[in-house]
C-alpha cells in the first residue's frame, strides 16, 4: 500500500486511471481463462469524475414572513390598545400578527409599504404577508381571521352590511382622537414633527 501511495503521488491522475481500468480487464480476462468467468460475460467500466467547484449560492433569499397580517396600530390611543391588547393575547397562541406601532419614533415607512404617519394614524391598516394593504373593516376582518375569531366579522364580508359597518368605522376615526381626549391630528403630527427633531429618548419622543 505504502508503495502505490509513493506511485499515486508521482504519476499524474490521468495515467492512474487508466492503469486501474487496464488492471481490471486483465483480471477478468484471466477470470474467464481459468473457467471462472464465461467468455462471453462483460463488463463496463465506468468513471465517475468529481468536480471540486461547487455550484455558486444564491445570497438573496426571498423573504418569508412568519406572520400572516401586520397591524399598524396607535400606541397612544387608550381606546384602541384595548383591542391591540387582545388581540396579543390571542395571538402568543396563534403567532399570525405582527404589531408594528406607528406611534413609535422609530416607525419606518419603508419597512411598511410606504405608508406614512399621517396616512396610518387617519385609520386602521394591515399589511398582509404578500404585501397587500387592507384597511377599515377589511384590516380588522382579517386580523380577527388570523387569531381565529373570523366569524366576528364574517358578516361584513357582504352588502349592505360591509357599507354600513364601513361608514360606521369612518366616523369613529374621524372624531376618534376628540374621543380619546387628544389634541386633533394636525396639532399630533406637529408637534411629533417638533420632537423628531430634537428627541433624545424614548420618553421624550411620547405625544
Amino acid at each position: 500500500m505504502a508503495s502505490m501511495a509513493r506511485i499515486g503521488s508521482i504519476l499524474p491522475r490521468r495515467t492512474l486511471l487508466r492503469h486501474s481500468i487496464s488492471s481490471g480487464s486483465s483480471q477478468i480476462s484471466s477470470l474467464k481463462k481459468r473457467g471462472f468467468l464465461p467468455n462471453n460475460a462483460r463488463f463496463d467500466f465506468k468513471c465517475k469524475v468529481h468536480s471540486s467547484v461547487k455550484e455558486p449560492i444564491a445570497t438573496e433569499l426571498k423573504e418569508k414572513h412568519s406572520w400572516k397580517v401586520k397591524m399598524l396600530y396607535d400606541g397612544d390611543c387608550p381606546l384602541c390598545m384595548r383591542e391591540v391588547n387582545m388581540l396579543k393575547e390571542r395571538n402568543k397562541t396563534f403567532e399570525a400578527i405582527k404589531f408594528v406601532d406607528i406611534s413609535s419614533k422609530d416607525y419606518s415607512p419603508q419597512e411598511n409599504q410606504g405608508l406614512e404617519y399621517e396616512t396610518v394614524m387617519g385609520r386602521i391598516h394591515a399589511i398582509m404577508s404578500d404585501g397587500t394593504v387592507v384597511t377599515d373593516i377589511e384590516a380588522f376582518r382579517k386580523l380577527y381571521e388570523a387569531v381565529g375569531l373570523g366569524w366576528v366579522y364574517a358578516i361584513t364580508k357582504y352588502e349592505p352590511v360591509a357599507s354600513i359597518a364601513n361608514a360606521i368605522y369612518g366616523v369613529w376615526a374621524e372624531y376618534r382622537m376628540q374621543i380619546t381626549g387628544r389634541p386633533p391630528l394636525e396639532v399630533v403630527i406637529e408637534n411629533r414633527r417638533k420632537l423628531a427633531e430634537g428627541c433624545s429618548d424614548d420618553k421624550n419622543c411620547k405625544i
